[in-house]
């Protein structure tokens, strides 16, 4: 039950007067060195990237459009493409700036509302469902200005969305410092795997040369049919590894559909060249917690040899090491339904290192701790945001007041 008090405003009436919601500039033309930065979706999407980074207009580009120019607190909304909803608050350094016809600028009142407020409002699930349902379809989804000022919100005293919006920051501050601690730990594997899995730095007590051989070497190709046993049908996703076909595409196979996949064991690799971080090289990834499963003909399989690391090969293989050799294989003018034109005994001959097979195991123990360090990071970060997700919508519908020091409530 929303508390008496708090009014329905629509987002319309929340902007200071003069300056409504709307979005920028249609034709940037071309790129003005000394000109007024542009805010595009990609510059705030995933945090403001350096102004030196921005794409700037001409004066004589920027004039007619006074109208969407940015100042410090505005908040900018993605309305158009694959972020729509997005939300960030313009800081000092862009005063003045302008934004293109894929955001709308929301120009905060702030005599009467804190904008921090209105963010959090955005942001919140009431927000994101708002631009649901009035997000338009197509291959390119959008909103309308219009449906931007119909947006309507709960809204206590000033005072009370301020409170709020501490509350906010302070979970916010909380979640970028573990969003850091998760890039520090990403880089630190990475910088591991560059020095690692190629030679580069040794771990202490190793010696010995290294060799590199062809993967057709090390491995045996899997070309096993399906022999009829249901199993489950898995593909392979670029970030998440084997998945189930049903729970990504939201329908199962079965019978004739599958007769050519490929019967894989557990521990077995896969690659799929159609389906990549990259797109031009593809993945590979072995295939665990199934002890079988079927994948598409298409992919090439494999399985090591006696003798050599599956942990120090599953850590090779997800950090990309073949994706130079993969790459000037590839023949982008041909591709077959989508996929790469490599053949499988062109990807079988691509050459791997292969260390001693005692290093083999401790370069994998090393790699397997920073992936742990990743996850443990990553587990806490999604904690976090749903632990804060929860508390906005109880403090957003009054549900749940903040609860200030004797000292400040007096």
């Amino acid at each position: 039950m929303i508390p008496s008090d708090w009014q329905p405003i629509q987002l319309k009436d929340v902007v200071q007067k003069g300056r409504k919601i709307c979005y920028g500039i249609v034709q940037p033309g071309d790129f003005t060195a000394d000109g007024i930065p542009l805010i595009r979706g990609k510059d705030y999407s995933f945090g403001w990237v350096p102004l030196e980074n921005f794409f700037r207009v001409s004066e004589a580009i920027d004039r007619p459009y006074k109208r969407s120019k940015v100042k410090p607190r505005d908040l900018i909304l993605t309305i158009v493409g694959a972020g729509t909803g997005n939300v960030a608050t313009i800081p000092d350094w862009l005063d003045g700036a302008n934004i293109t016809q894929t955001t709308a600028r929301i120009a905060v009142d702030h005599e009467r509302f804190d904008h921090r407020y209105v963010r959090a409002l955005l942001q919140s699930r009431f927000g994101q469902n708002a631009v649901y349902r009035a997000i338009k379809g197509g291959a390119q989804p959008g909103l309308n200005i219009a449906d931007v000022e119909k947006f309507t919100f709960f809204f206590p005293e000033k005072s009370v969305q301020s409170q709020i919006a501490d509350v906010a920051e302070v979970w916010g501050r909380a979640i970028e410092t573990v969003e850091a601690l998760i890039a520090n730990a990403r880089a630190q594997k990475q910088a591991l795997m560059q020095q690692l899995l190629d030679g580069k730095h040794r771990l202490p007590g190793f010696s010995g040369e290294w060799q590199r051989k062809p993967i057709n070497e090390i491995a045996t190709r899997v070309t096993r049919r399906n022999d009829g046993t249901e199993l489950p049908v898995l593909t392979i996703s670029s970030t998440s590894g084997f998945v189930r076909q049903d729970e990504k595409y939201s329908r199962y196979m079965a019978g004739k559909s599958v007769e050519t996949y490929i019967m894989l064991n557990e521990g077995e690799f896969a690659y799929n060249k159609g389906n990549s971080k990259t797109y031009e090289f593809g993945c590979i990834f072995d295939l665990e917690g199934y002890e079988r499963a079927l994948v598409p003909h298409v992919y090439v399989c494999f399985k090591l040899k006696k003798g050599y690391s599956h942990r120090f090969y599953k850590a090779l293989f997800e950090a990309d090491y073949l994706a130079p050799q993969l790459g000037r294989l590839v023949n982008t003018g041909v591709r077959n339904n989508g996929l790469l034109n490599i053949k499988p005994s062109e990807f079988l001959g691509t050459k791997v290192p292969v260390p001693p097979p005692n290093e083999q195991d401790a370069i994998a123990a090393v790699m397997e701790a920073a992936s742990r360090t990743v996850i443990e990071h990553e587990t806490q970060l999604t904690a976090l945001r749903q632990e804060k997700a929860a508390l906005m919508q109880q403090l957003l519908t009054g549900k749940r007041r903040v609860n200030l020091p004797e000292n400040e409530a007096a």
